[in-house]
């Protein structure tokens, strides 16, 4: 198993598992390595550390893992930690709200106007639909999902 450390055309950070070397080129020129943040397929390899298992035997017990992070190290350290905040809250929002799709402007106004019950929504609308809303006061927010917190993880 091959672990590399890529990075996207906006710099942003991520880890990415291949069998080997081979596949990691044979899916990226199929275009399926995308930016988990952005989605972009403009990938390039940084520069990974090997893994080494330091433990004296399969049966030895793993370090004790430590309940709070370190301050970052530096600014990639940051933004890599910043990013995977957002990703994590981004899958936090696909799964407690349902998807309306186009049908998302009129579902929030439905709700707003008592026609229907209220619940968590998610959809899309037109910058039009959203000023629109605002407007009659229905709080609205726009917020980019990106590709990678749409899917489950394995």
């Amino acid at each position: 198993m091959k672990v590399l450390d890529l990075f996207c055309v906006h710099q942003h950070v991520f880890e990415g598992w291949f069998a080997s070397e081979e596949d990691f080129q044979q899916q990226q020129s199929r275009g399926l390595v995308q930016c988990p943040m952005c989605g972009s397929t403009d990938i390039r390899k940084g520069l990974s550390a090997p893994r080494l298992n330091l433990r004296a035997s399969p049966d030895a017990p793993a370090p004790a893992q430590v309940a709070a992070r370190p301050a970052p190290a530096s600014r990639e350290d940051a933004l890599q930690a910043l990013q995977t905040v957002w990703l994590h809250a981004a899958r936090q929002i696909m799964a407690r709200t349902e998807d309306v799709g186009g049908r998302f402007a009129a579902e929030a106004r439905r709700m707003h106007y008592g026609e229907i019950e209220e619940r968590a929504i998610r959809g899309q609308a037109t910058p039009q639909e959203t000023a629109e809303l605002l407007d009659e006061g229905i709080v609205v927010l726009p917020l980019p999902i990106p590709e990678a917190a749409k899917e489950t993880l394995q």
